[in-house]
């Protein structure tokens, strides 16, 4: 399929130090455009260490590739009013993915998986990195809606229920190729950290756009929370 369209990319770099006000007044008029066509655009230099993506990225695909057995041994917790833990869709969805669903570190409700080793503390670390970006980005889109001073801060002030989850898509089949279905986002932010195979595709003007993964790149949707405000020009997860 052609198409011309292409997903604007930020540098937050201009951000992340004092001044260079006439870098992030050119930032935030990307991003406006961006959110007014499309929903989304990608972020570069946003401080997340290109290691630790790399190294959360691998580590899932070794847990991933684990025996089912094994796997399900970090369900979530009975009773759980969050699903954090292991899952895996039905066979009869849509959707054809199986993931580990997290929420803040410090939350009990997590379970995250001991092997590989390493797993839980970089999880833990990319979280953390993501809530910090998500700061920034709440700050940017702030000023770009024109709310008054720290409007959606105080508005999102609670962040007990953020979310980040690590996904396996699995093989399309003769029959099945959809990794998940067609859908919008009901929170504020997400952040989405694509592999190499990528597979994500956005919706503009009717043609679905690919969004080709980019090492060290972050996809940032704008969810449903911040489409729907009247005065708007409109998966780490911000509610």
């Amino acid at each position: 399929m052609g198409y011309s369209a292409k997903i604007p990319t930020v540098d937050l770099l201009v951000f992340l130090k004092d001044g260079e006000e006439e870098g992030k007044s050119a930032a935030k008029e990307t991003i406006s455009r961006a959110c007014g066509e499309y929903g989304f655009f990608l972020v570069v230099n946003h401080g997340i260490p290109l290691d630790l993506m790399s190294r959360a990225m691998e580590l899932s695909r070794t847990f991933f590739g684990l025996p089912d057995e094994e796997k399900l041994q970090n369900r979530p917790k009975p009773c759980s009013p969050v699903p954090a833990g292991y899952g895996k869709q039905p066979a009869q969805s849509a959707d054809k993915n199986e993931y580990v669903l997290m929420l803040p570190p410090q939350n009990n409700l997590n379970v995250l998986p001991s092997n590989p080793p390493e797993f839980r503390a970089a999880m833990e670390e990319m979280f953390t990195y993501f809530s910090k970006t998500g700061e920034v980005l709440e700050i940017i889109l702030n000023d770009c809606l024109d709310f008054p001073p720290n409007f959606l801060k105080k508005y999102n002030d609670d962040r007990s229920c953020d979310l980040m989850s690590a996904k396996r898509y699995f093989p399309a089949t003769e029959n099945e190729n959809i990794g998940i279905s067609r859908r919008e986002d009901g929170n504020m932010i997400s952040f989405i950290l694509q592999d190499e195979v990528g597979g994500l595709e956005v919706l503009w003007n009717g043609q679905w756009i690919p969004v080709v993964p980019s090492q060290g790149t972050l996809v940032v949707n704008i969810g449903d929370v911040i489409q729907v405000w009247p005065c708007g020009f409109i998966k780490w997860s911000q509610t």
